[in-house]
């Protein structure tokens, strides 16, 4: 248990023992006003690695050379490209190879999935969720509900954190999952709630949607190179998640999925087709009839997002490089000392209303701490952002931080806080 301390030299003393300290140097952090910014904004979209321009520009200069026989003479060949990524992903989510494949966009991922996933009847049709799920998630389950005839307000049953509480009890999901076993058709949750950065005990929710009856899938948009996944061990059905966060893809970066193995021979599991997803070694005969590949490449449309994979591709060399234990300590280490930091904070201004809504429990939480900021919130938002701080605001009343293990330093975070504690004594 570390005994942390609120100065800089205790900071700089912890990143000089910090044996991922090198890998700050794989990534650009953004300027403001001349000067390098403190970047906590990496749940939301990661910083770009100094590797990236160059698997672009290979890409390109690949194009302008082979033109279609690209997909075959590139230096990493196209028509294969998505390959290259399966086995650091599937590290990464504690998947088989065979489990997991880079494809589309979170959202559509997502459609595509509850296509095979999310078979209602009329004994069995209801979706349980966490209330406040990201948005695009709640569209994505309303939506689903109604293409097959039913009521978003009577087939989703959203679990919310008790009266005065902010985030939800693991107990209070079991109960529910249990209320609803005989009419319940999927489970369907975050890995980690984006708002507040609770992370979700996914094995349990798991056992208990199968104990039930019912699938389990995971929006695992904010927990994939955040939190320790073991998709397969656990007996996740299905997950989906996007690459521009903590995988550090670029802006709209391209997604993936896992499906798990027990459906890699199920060739009359209902699914949306396209060519990419049929058996590869007859893709190319161009017949009717829809054999899809074993696994999850089954489930792919279209050939590979090259220029997007290859951006995904340089950020995932930098995670090969690490040992994803050695990661998560300092998760847990650096997130520890920003919420000492910020309670320290919390309690020298009552007047101020702050709270810390993420868990204090470390295996409660990611790479996160959100904070209500009451009142003078926005304006606290804007101190930090003219004075080279980049963090996340969300409506109506919370600051987001992310010290990202991969590129953040312990003073990053120490110099956060003063900054607010700075803001914070010109209010009172």
């Amino acid at each position: 248990m570390i005994s942390y301390q609120s100065s800089s030299e205790f900071a700089q003393a912890m990143d000089a023992l910090d044996p991922l300290a090198p890998m700050r140097n794989q990534f650009y952090f953004p300027r403001i006003n001349g000067k390098e910014a403190l970047y906590f904004c990496g749940n939301s979209l990661g910083l770009q690695p100094k590797s990236t321009e160059a698997a672009l520009l290979q890409e390109l200069e690949d194009w302008k050379n082979w033109g279609v026989e690209g997909h075959f003479h590139a230096k990493n060949p196209w028509f294969p490209y998505h390959k290259i990524l399966t086995a650091s992903l599937a590290r990464i989510v504690g998947g088989n190879d065979s489990e997991v494949v880079c494809m589309n966009t979170l959202t559509v991922n997502l459609h595509l999935l509850m296509v095979s996933f999310y078979r209602p009847t009329t004994e069995r049709y209801k979706i349980i969720m966490e209330a406040g799920a990201f948005p695009s998630d709640q569209y994505a389950i309303e939506s689903q509900v109604r293409f097959h005839g039913f009521a978003p307000d009577d087939a989703i049953i959203e679990i919310a954190p008790r009266e005065g509480e902010h985030t939800l009890r693991t107990d209070d999901i079991l109960t529910a999952i249990e209320t609803y076993k005989d009419s319940l058709a999927l489970v369907m949750f975050g890995g980690v709630q984006y708002f507040t950065g609770q992370r979700f005990d996914m094995q349990v929710i798991t056992s208990a949607a199968h104990t039930a009856g019912a699938i389990a899938g995971f929006d695992l948009a904010h927990a994939i190179g955040n939190v320790e996944l073991e998709l397969h061990n656990w007996n996740v059905d299905f997950a989906a998640w996007c690459s521009y966060k903590y995988l550090n893809s670029g802006p709209g970066g391209v997604g993936g999925i896992f499906v798990h193995d027990r459906y890699a021979e199920s060739p009359d599991l209902p699914r949306f087709a396209g060519w990419w997803g049929n058996d590869e070694a007859t893709r190319f005969e161009m017949k009717k009839g829809f054999h899809p590949a074993r696994g999850a490449e089954g489930w792919q449309i279209s050939n590979a997002q090259v220029f997007q994979m290859a951006a995904l591709r340089s950020s995932l060399s930098i995670f090969d490089m690490v040992e994803l234990p050695t990661l998560f300590h300092k998760r847990d280490e650096l997130t520890g000392y920003l919420k000492f930091l910020i309670d320290n904070i919390i309690a020298d201004f009552p007047e101020l209303s702050y709270t810390n809504i993420t868990p204090a429990n470390p295996f409660e939480r990611g790479s996160q701490i959100s904070f209500l900021v009451g009142k003078q919130g926005r304006k606290l938002h804007n101190y930090l952002t003219d004075n080279g701080v980049i963090v996340d605001w969300r409506e109506p009343n919370v600051v987001r931080i992310a010290p990202v293990p991969l590129y953040n330093s312990f003073e990053d975070v120490f110099r956060l806080s003063e900054m607010i504690r700075t803001y914070s004594s010109y209010l009172v």
